[in-house]
């Protein structure tokens, strides 16, 4: 897959057990670390507040029920880019959300790369 992802340390947070291990197995595919899964918001904050780095994030917006905003915030505050992923699309998002990089579920490979590179502003090598 793409050097751009070599190593990069991508944060799941994500509920639903199979697709966290999808995620898991795409990003090892593309060549990223991926850190968590956080299966609910408080687990999200907690892997985001560790000192360790991480390059980027993927967000289930309804994580148990919660909202997964809290995380985005975290993550904007750090400045380590993110994706939504939701069964709604973008359309789904608050309008203070609107035009961040987001899947649709369910998603591809493809997808997700594409919405990667998107948000972490990378060029497909």
């Amino acid at each position: 897959m793409s050097q751009a992802f070599a190593g990069r340390r991508v944060l799941i947070v994500e509920d639903e057990s199979l697709v966290a291990m999808l995620l898991e197995t795409i990003l090892e595919d593309m060549g990223c670390e991926p850190v968590g899964p956080a299966a609910t918001v408080d687990e999200g904050l907690e892997l985001v507040a560790d000192p360790a780095a991480i390059d980027a994030a993927l967000l289930d917006v309804n994580v148990a029920g919660r909202q997964v905003f809290p995380v985005a915030e975290a993550l904007k505050a750090r400045g380590v880019p993110f994706v939504f992923s939701t069964g709604y699309g973008e359309g789904g998002l608050p309008d203070e959300w609107r035009g961040q990089p987001t899947l649709q579920k369910p998603f591809t490979e493809a997808a997700v790369r594409d919405a990667l590179m998107t948000a972490m502003g990378l060029a497909d090598v």
